[in-house]
């Protein structure tokens, strides 16, 4: 059920809301947007691991651009955001199932970004130099190959945002417009993000002017977007990180005069997939030889999920279990 925010604001609900993915719509134009706001689940996710500042910052920043994405679409599986790079920091990954389950993990050298991170100020495009050249890859896995789909673009530009742009504009031809702010407060990660989108599916749906044709049509959606993307870029990043001012407040602070319309949100969490089966699987996979040396020489084959941290481990005689099922 939507919540209509009146120009009076008479009906907002003035209730403070972290980690959820917030729908919305402006009733004036042919615009939908999200909004999504991430406190104690980020924490959470940081609370995992030990990554340095610069590495948490682009993480956060990939996990609430993932939130983003997902929410504008219909699937029943996990959506993944995945970023490869040839930089100090390799890889980048965060997923959400169609559940609001959420997790992610980074891939870096540690010294290279230790070093490469003092080249530039803290607020300087969120270290996104650190990355170098690579990519972007966006997928959405619906338990079949005949279900997947995958969306991949070159790292361009000058943030990580930038390179998702570039990709609506030029695979998607979608118009499509962020804002985002990530930042630690009070010692924890905090992000807030804003994305808004034209929908070109209900253009057929609007009145075409006897004297204009889809001219006319054509010129008021531009008129309507144009202003959708500069009343956002006045959005500050205290309106996005806030953690005592709701979605709501800060969305009716935008767009009132166009009026805008609040949907239901989606609540998210943290959960990681990882499991001991799951382990198995991976270790069937190499020779026993192999695990039986590792036994040897350090007692135990240890196996560490990259998104939860949690070790797995494995002694000598738990082998036979493990491969007692294997398929030849």
């Amino acid at each position: 059920m939507a919540i209509r925010i009146k120009k009076d604001g008479t009906e907002q609900s003035g209730l403070v809301d972290d980690d959820v993915v917030q729908p919305f719509r402006l009733e004036k134009s042919n615009v939908r947007g999200r909004m999504v706001r991430l406190g104690p689940v980020l924490a959470e996710i940081m609370g995992k691991h030990d990554y340095p500042p610069p590495v948490s910052a682009l993480l956060s920043e990939v996990l609430t651009l993932c939130l983003l994405l997902s929410s504008m679409l219909k699937y029943d599986g996990v959506f993944s955001l995945q970023i490869k790079g040839d930089g100090a920091i390799r890889t980048l990954v965060a997923d959400v199932s169609s559940k609001g389950e959420v997790r992610a993990y980074a891939g870096f050298d540690a010294a290279a970004v230790k070093k490469l991170a003092k080249r530039k100020k803290d607020t300087d495009n969120h270290y996104y130099h650190l990355l170098g050249k690579g990519h972007m890859a966006f997928t959405v896995d619906a338990g079949g190959f005949e279900h997947s789909y995958q969306g991949i673009v070159e790292l361009k530009g000058s943030s990580i945002i930038d390179a998702a742009q570039h990709y609506f504009t030029q695979s998607e031809q979608i118009k499509t417009s962020f804002r985002l702010a990530v930042h630690p407060q009070d010692g924890q990660w905090r992000t807030g993000g804003i994305m808004i989108q034209q929908m070109p599916e209900e253009n057929a749906g609007k009145n075409v002017d006897d004297a204009g044709g889809g001219s006319g049509e054509n010129e008021a959606d531009l008129e309507d977007w144009t202003r959708a993307v500069m009343l956002l870029s006045t959005c500050r990043e205290g309106e996005l990180l806030s953690p005592v001012l709701a979605s709501a407040d800060v969305l009716y602070r935008l767009f009132h005069e166009d009026g805008v319309r609040i949907y239901s949100p989606t609540h998210i969490r943290f959960r990681c997939r990882c499991t001991r089966a799951r382990v198995v699987e991976i270790l069937r996979t190499i020779p026993r030889v192999e695990l039986e040396d590792i036994c040897e020489k350090e007692g135990e084959v240890s196996i560490k999920c990259e998104f939860c941290s949690e070790d797995y481990m494995f002694k000598a005689s738990d082998l036979d279990a493990v491969y007692k099922d294997k398929k030849s």
